[in-house]
Parts: structure tokens; C-alpha cells; sequence
């Protein structure tokens, strides 16, 4: 069983890798918002329930992913650096892998804030996320959250042996989904 965990900021090109990666691997996405999408018409993701109900999920998915019989996973995520609950969070559900004797591979995604401001407008991504339509509100989420949150590690930061990091500014999603089945041989 293979976790492969791709992380970084708001609309830089997570969940359209995953896509790519998903088409020329036997990975199965699950990108973040597919639960954030699920409860949000009853609960908003930002209330104490909403949060509450993405994690129970999310939770009971790897729980069963990691135990079934498929290739592996692939699940996006936004890291805040700052923040030890998100550093517990990626060691929480990497354990659920590695204890079941999974390989976890971690991917970072940079790109230039005018790319992501520029994505954060994909039909793809607009497609596959209803709540970041309202691109007024969804861009000023994305600039907002580089004031409050580092959304990108520093150099030698995460120390784990399956790590790649990849500036993807001026990259297609597909070579950076090529990228990264050579780097981890998938």
C-alpha cells in the first residue's frame, strides 16, 4: 500500500496533480475537498461540527483504504507549517498507513502567488470545488492565509526519505504527476 501526500497552499495545482497522477498510476485520489464538499450543505466546514465530521471521514476512509487490497492512495492537503495540530494531523494519518505496513511519499507543491491567483479561477478546480466559486471570497481565503500560516516548509524541514518538492509555477500537471511516479517509482 502506497500513501502518497500531496501538500502545499490554496489552489497550487494539488488536487489537478492527483488527477494526473491517478491517470498514469493505480492510485485512487482523494483530494480534500471531496469531504469538505460532502458536509458543507448541511455544516460549514469552518463550524466545530463541519470540522468535526470532515475528520470522522476522512479518518474512517484511510482506516479502510489502508487495510484493502488497493495499490494506494493519493490525498491532498494544505500543511500549515506553524501549526503543531497540522504537523500531529500528517503524523496521525501517516501512522494508519505505516502501521498496516504501507510506504508513505510526501509531495510539496510550491508555485508564484500571481500562478495560484490564476488557478484559484480553473474550470477544473472550479468544477470539482463549489465552495471556492465565489472567487472573490476564495482568493482573498488564499491571500489571507499567507498572512497568517507558512503554507510551504523550509529547507530541511520534513526529513522524511520519500520527500519531493517541486516548484510547479511553470509546470503542467501532467509532467509534474510524471515527476513524481519516476521519483517514486509508481
Amino acid at each position: 500500500m502506497k500513501f502518497i501526500l500531496i501538500f502545499g497552499p490554496q489552489a497550487v495545482g494539488k488536487m489537478t496533480v492527483g488527477h494526473e497522477l491517478e491517470k498514469i498510476t493505480e492510485l485512487k485520489l482523494f483530494h480534500n475537498h471531496m469531504t469538505i464538499e460532502f458536509v458543507t450543505p448541511f455544516f460549514s466546514y469552518g463550524s466545530e461540527v463541519g470540522k468535526r465530521l470532515v475528520n470522522l471521514f476522512r479518518q474512517e476512509i484511510f482506516e479502510e483504504v489502508s487495510k484493502s487490497n488497493l495499490y494506494g492512495l493519493i490525498f491532498t492537503y494544505v500543511w500549515a507549517f506553524d501549526q503543531q495540530a497540522d504537523w500531529d494531523y500528517v503524523d496521525k494519518i501517516c501512522n494508519i498507513f505505516e502501521s498496516k505496513g504501507g510506504s508513505v511519499h510526501f509531495v510539496e507543491l510550491e508555485a508564484d502567488i500571481e500562478e495560484r491567483i490564476d488557478r484559484n479561477k480553473s474550470p477544473h478546480r472550479l468544477e470539482h470545488k463549489p465552495t471556492k466559486r465565489n472567487i472573490k471570497w476564495s482568493e482573498n481565503e488564499l491571500k489571507t492565509s499567507l498572512e497568517k500560516h507558512r503554507l510551504n516548509s523550509k529547507d530541511g524541514e520534513i526529513t522524511k526519505e520519500n520527500y519531493i518538492k517541486i516548484n510547479n509555477t511553470n509546470l503542467s500537471a501532467e509532467d509534474v504527476a510524471k515527476m513524481i511516479k519516476e521519483k517514486f517509482q509508481l
